[in-house]
């Protein structure tokens, strides 16, 4: 994306935001509630009306059709439904993009739900029905996958179970661009992404921030970088 503008409800959420994701990494895009996270994932996925700049998704336009099945995207509400189990709802959204049966068992085994695919999603956990949105998002075989907060609520074993995935992915080649606002996070990713009042304060490897703020935590260098741009 080059210098993208964004106005949401008379609030200016991101303010000329340049910005290039790496292919096949863990990307974490990280930052306080209200600094401009879902709104640059919402450009990024195409659902966002934005006021000018350009938001380009391998190799083409944010938002075109070509890209339903090349990106998958979790928002931090339940995209499923309640009132069907994992397996229906997978067998719906697997009808949409045109996924067969074989990939609706292949994702289940993936997020490790194949002993609670029978099992109304209501009844589910949090941490369970985080990961029926992701096998939702997964369908498909999207080589860019937006997660918004996936992590959020949940207890230690489940972040941690989650961020498992996620490197499963990342490693069979998967891109992941992964928000949060809890700084514990960051050590799980390739590259971080830190943003405050709709501007990227820096983007690098962990190991790199840390060096270049001379902190000793990566909450430690967030720090520094906020205290520097005020």
């Amino acid at each position: 994306m080059r210098e993208l503008d964004v106005v949401r409800d008379s609030t200016h959420a991101l303010r000329s935001v340049s910005l290039e994701v790496p292919e096949g990494r863990i990307s974490g895009l990280l930052g306080p509630s209200g600094s401009g996270k879902t709104t640059l994932m919402r450009a990024i996925v195409g659902v966002q009306v934005i006021r000018s700049g350009t938001v380009e998704v391998l190799g083409l336009p944010a938002g075109v059709p070509d890209l339903r099945r090349m990106v998958g995207y979790v928002a931090q509400a339940p995209s499923v439904y309640g009132d069907l189990t994992a397996r229906e709802n997978l067998d719906y959204f697997a009808r949409i993009v045109g996924a067969g049966p074989a990939r609706v068992e292949e994702v289940l085994g993936i997020v490790d739900l194949v002993r609670l695919s029978r099992r109304p999603v209501r009844s589910l956990s949090g941490g369970e029905l985080s990961r029926v949105s992701l096998a939702a998002a997964l369908l498909g075989r999207p080589e860019l996958l937006v997660l918004d907060e996936p992590t959020v609520g949940l207890d230690p074993v489940l972040r941690r179970d989650l961020w498992a995935t996620f490197r499963r992915l990342a490693d069979g080649g998967a891109t992941l661009l992964v928000s949060s606002h809890v700084m514990d996070e960051a050590d799980r990713c390739d590259e971080l992404i830190l943003i405050r009042d709709g501007r990227i304060l820096a983007q690098s490897p962990p190991d790199e921030l840390l060096r270049s703020t001379r902190a000793d935590t990566l909450e430690e260098a967030f720090l520094v970088l906020i205290e520097g741009a005020a």
